[in-house]
């Protein structure tokens, strides 16, 4: 299976092409939330290890050629960061363009020591943050029963990140009906991270989790229009736009 996919238009990223590093037909990710796209999860897992060789992918972005992007965006069907040869497949894409490389990742891994680590091999790392306490991260999240972290344990490993990385951090927080009234709450633990940006969504097909209206979303975004981070909002239907001033760094 192909490595590489696009490039797509992205609502934030602009022209963005597509590396998976996990290349699998069946989603991998250690948690189940209620709004992927993708469904639920059929066998959740939290172990790393190299689902591709750095020679697929140098390979396939050969077969590929000169491309005109705006970034690389490491994504795909789960979750990036249980590749466990992360850092050297960034390395091998910053080979092949001068575009910067984004990540993003739904933060269940964040907690590893050796996940944060490799993270800083990217120039951009989105984080997710869809929860202002264990019960709805339980309820939107969904994480395995096997899974070892805490909402509390994901929330202190962006703040570690935060200390050590230099990039540019973004954190995407997704709103759903079970989390809409929880706007004040989830600007705080946004405002207390110190992120670069911050990424404002809704799931867009109904069936996944409830998404809120564009009434809800101004109202939740006003929650945000007093923090210094840069703030994207997804238009409901419609593609995204600035709300904040950026911040200066």
């Amino acid at each position: 299976m192909r490595t590489v996919y696009g490039p797509i238009d992205s609502w934030r990223f602009g022209r963005s092409l597509g590396i998976d590093p996990l290349a699998k037909k069946a989603k991998l990710c250690p948690f189940s939330c209620i709004y992927c796209q993708y469904g639920p999860t059929a066998q959740p897992t939290h172990r790393r290890r190299a689902y591709i060789s750095t020679e697929q992918l140098q390979n396939d972005l050969h077969q590929l050629g000169p491309i005109d992007c705006d970034q690389i965006t490491f994504a795909g069907l789960g979750e990036p960061t249980l590749a466990r040869n992360l850092a050297q497949l960034a390395e091998c894409a910053r080979q092949h363009t001068p575009a910067p490389i984004t990540i993003l990742t739904g933060s269940a891994l964040l907690p590893r020591a050796d996940v944060r680590r490799d993270l800083l091999s990217f120039d951009h790392v989105v984080v997710k943050l869809d929860a202002p306490n264990e019960h709805l991260f339980e309820q939107i999240n969904r994480p395995s029963c096997a899974f070892p972290h805490s909402w509390a344990a994901v929330v202190e490993s962006i703040r570690l990140l935060r200390r050590a990385f230099a990039g540019r951090l973004s954190l995407q927080m997704m709103f759903v009906q079970a989390n809409a009234d929880f706007g004040p709450q989830m600007a705080e633990w946004a405002d207390a991270l110190g992120v670069d940006e911050i990424h404002l969504d809704t799931p867009l097909q109904p069936a996944l989790g409830g998404p809120v209206s564009a009434i809800q979303m101004d109202h939740i975004a006003q929650a945000f229009d007093r923090l210094p981070a840069h703030v994207l909002i997804r238009n409901i239907y419609r593609h995204g736009h600035a709300r904040a001033k950026p911040r200066t760094i």
